[in-house]
């Protein structure tokens, strides 16, 4: 039975750390389900780690889509949720709710998150209304951020903190079942934590928050590009597989691959029969 949203709030009443991480295949999804973790996210970072684009600005619906269904395919325990892409909630809570549909009908998600502050309520509690979970994300923004101030911190000062946490409490009375807490000051993350009866995940947070959240790629070492500086490396996969590649190629060029063990054989007496052929 896979993970759901009461189960969520439960592990956060019993002070239970929630372990998420991102998937964007089979693969990836069946490593996180093994490694018994409590939800999956289909991130639109798979448009920095999979599709090569700069930011996750470009990555479109059906993008979220194709990469949901073989992930929701692997999982059977942990609680699936695909992010909204930029420009699939933004303009009405009509087309928020069509394309949230979607992504749980034609993709197999159990949830959406998508980001914003007070602007996403209205949203968050019509989709909320109609049965649909949703998973808020406050603080960085790398939706926008690069279109307005970066890749900055928030919530640094007092006055920007009390916002978050006025902010995520508004999200939770919408009907948000968790909030995602990106590059926020560690004390305010604490303090939003504590203010709200909902689970917060955090990515460069803090450790006071209810369950921390990685990038897939930046986790396993696969990801070559800039790390941020609140992702930690548990492995070098890019090294072993890079190696295996090296051995495959040098093989191949010497004539060592493939050798009895990796080819198929004809019985002597049907090879006789090809005699003079």
């Amino acid at each position: 039975m896979a993970m759901n949203v009461r189960q969520l709030l439960a592990k956060k009443q019993r002070g239970e750390k929630l372990v998420m991480i991102t998937a964007y295949g089979y693969h990836s999804a069946l490593l996180a389900e093994q490694a018994d973790v409590d939800i999956v996210l289909v991130g639109d970072s798979l448009g920095n780690v999979m599709l090569g684009y700069e930011t996750t600005t470009p990555v479109i619906l059906e993008d979220m889509i194709y990469h949901t269904r073989p992930v929701a395919r692997a999982l059977k325990k942990a609680l699936l949720v695909t992010d909204m892409p930029f420009g699939s909630y933004q303009i009405s809570v009509e087309q928020a709710m069509t394309n949230a549909i979607r992504l749980i009908k034609e993709g197999g998600a159990a949830a959406v998150k998508l980001e914003g502050g007070m602007e996403t309520v209205p949203i968050i509690a019509a989709l909320t209304k109609f049965g649909i979970p949703v998973m808020a994300h406050i603080g960085l923004l790398p939706q926008t951020a690069a279109m307005w101030q970066g890749f900055r911190c928030q919530g640094r000062d007092a006055e920007s903190a009390r916002h978050l946490i006025e902010t995520a409490q508004a999200l939770e009375k919408a009907g948000a079942f968790s909030i995602v807490l990106e590059c926020v000051a560690a004390e305010a993350a604490a303090k939003i934590s504590a203010a709200i009866e909902i689970p917060t995940i955090g990515i460069g947070a803090g450790a006071d928050c209810d369950g921390q959240v990685l990038v897939f790629h930046d986790l396993v070492g696969l990801n070559k590009g800039h790390m941020p500086r609140f992702a930690k490396q548990y492995g070098n996969s890019a090294a072993v597989m890079r190696q295996a590649i090296d051995d495959y190629s040098a093989e191949v060029k010497t004539g060592a691959y493939p050798d009895p063990t990796h080819s198929f054989f004809m019985e002597p007496d049907e090879l006789k029969k090809l005699e003079g052929v």
